[in-house]
């Protein structure tokens, strides 16, 4: 047995000494600040993330969720009235809309709940216009209020969102530390040396969806050779319901952020499964 990261991580271990390859390791919690945080969903998209929050959250958080109308007009004069009265104090706002006028309620929401950080994905360009983005980021910030708009959310790390030379820097505690479990896909393949296949998992931090699980499972058993791409087409048939849309999401890539989700996860397990691809025969090509 061989792992793919860095030094081999826990797991059922069964008599031959092997994790099961059955089994999917979750990496072990570090003790964790307490912290509230409030999702802001309006229908399927959200829904699903909230689910997968509460599954694999930490003990020490409290996740609540709030849904917004589906019809909110062009221009929101009274926010009050699209809010409920009672909206609770929480660290942390997690603004999941999948219209093009939900966000301008994000000032209000932070200001109401008390929030010290707010992310706000952007999986479909179309409901975060890039005028109400930069809008809402700059009165964020003159609250006093850390924020986050990672574009897709499977981009978050602890310190930045975004792709590649499009990646943003952050300072904010609370988001940091709900990238610590959710965001880009960090895990550790572990290898059978004798079948050259996958035989176990270690999710160090999923995506907020939950395909990381989804597609962590089904390349248990998958040989080194066929891994990837294929693991980054489980992922999107998760499925993900990020934007099929093709546009423009670094310098010279055009893509759509459905398939942007994919090629994370394979930039992921691809120098973990690379060293123990078989050498390709004398005269084959190398990629």
């Amino acid at each position: 047995m061989r792992d793919g990261g860095a030094e081999s991580g826990g797991g059922e271990i069964g008599q031959s000494g092997h994790v099961e390859p059955t089994e999917l390791a979750q990496w072990p919690q570090c003790s964790e600040i307490t912290m509230r945080i409030l999702v802001i969903v309006q229908g399927s998209y959200g829904e699903r993330i909230v689910k997968n929050l509460r599954t694999h959250n930490p003990n020490s958080w409290e996740i609540e969720s709030v849904t917004l109308p589906m019809a909110l007009p062009a221009i929101i004069d009274e926010p009050s009235e699209y809010l409920p009265g009672n909206l609770p104090e929480c660290d942390l706002v997690i603004f999941l809309s999948e219209s093009p006028q939900a966000p301008q309620l994000i000032p209000d929401i932070a200001r109401a709940t008390r929030a010290k950080g707010v992310i706000a994905p952007i999986d479909h360009s179309a409901w975060m216009p890039m005028g109400l983005k930069g809008q809402v980021q700059r009165e964020l910030a003159s609250m006093g209020v850390g924020s986050a708009f990672p574009k897709n959310f499977c981009t978050l790390t602890e310190t930045t969102y975004g792709y590649r030379e499009s990646a943003q820097p952050y300072d904010c505690e609370v988001i940091s530390a709900f990238a610590r479990h959710f965001g880009r896909p960090r895990l550790r393949a572990q290898i059978d040396l004798g079948t050259r296949t996958i035989e176990a998992v270690e999710i160090e931090r999923c995506s907020p969806c939950g395909s990381t699980y989804h597609a962590a499972r089904k390349i248990i058993g998958m040989s080194v050779d066929e891994a990837v791409p294929r693991a980054g087409l489980i992922c999107m048939h998760y499925p993900c319901l990020a934007s099929m849309h093709m546009e423009q999401i670094d310098r010279g890539l055009y893509n759509t952020l459905m398939h942007l989700s994919g090629q994370i996860f394979n930039e992921e397990l691809e120098p973990q499964v690379s060293p123990f691809r078989a050498a390709p025969a004398r005269g084959e090509p190398v990629e």
